[in-house]
């Protein structure tokens, strides 16, 4: 059973920068084998993706407006994914999940709702 556990969010101040950390637990292929992606849930909002890295990391999409603030990437020796996230909004508060999925094509976009494995989320506060 693969397990995501995040770490890393926290309250802010816009313009900030933070960093999200997701580790890669019980997989019983080599974490290698998973794509790896980030969504988010505001308040009131649905589900929304974020990024998401292939298992090489050659492939990576980001979220529509996203691109240029957020990076992802992966370290599949410590077997853990990351989200750094600069210059902050507002608009960025929500709770971040950390997701797996041996296709690529299904964490990519939308809400996720294929997605086989997450975490558990972290809150990320950005206030103004």
């Amino acid at each position: 059973q693969v397990q995501l556990v995040e770490s890393g969010g926290g309250l802010v101040q816009a313009g900030d920068s933070l960093r999200l950390s997701c580790l890669i637990q019980g997989y019983t292929f080599s974490s290698y084998t998973y794509t790896l992606g980030w969504f988010r849930q505001a308040p009131g909002k649905e589900r929304e993706f974020v990024a998401a890295v292939n298992r090489d990391g050659r492939r990576i999409r980001y979220g529509d407006s996203l691109k240029g603030r957020f990076t992802i990437s992966r370290d599949n020796v410590r077997n853990t994914v990351y989200l750094q996230m600069n210059t902050l909004k507002p608009e960025d508060t929500a709770v971040y999940y950390c997701a797996a999925d041996l296709d690529f094509r299904v964490v990519v976009g939308g809400r996720g709702d294929a997605i086989n494995y997450w975490g558990k989320g972290t809150l990320v506060t950005v206030s103004s």
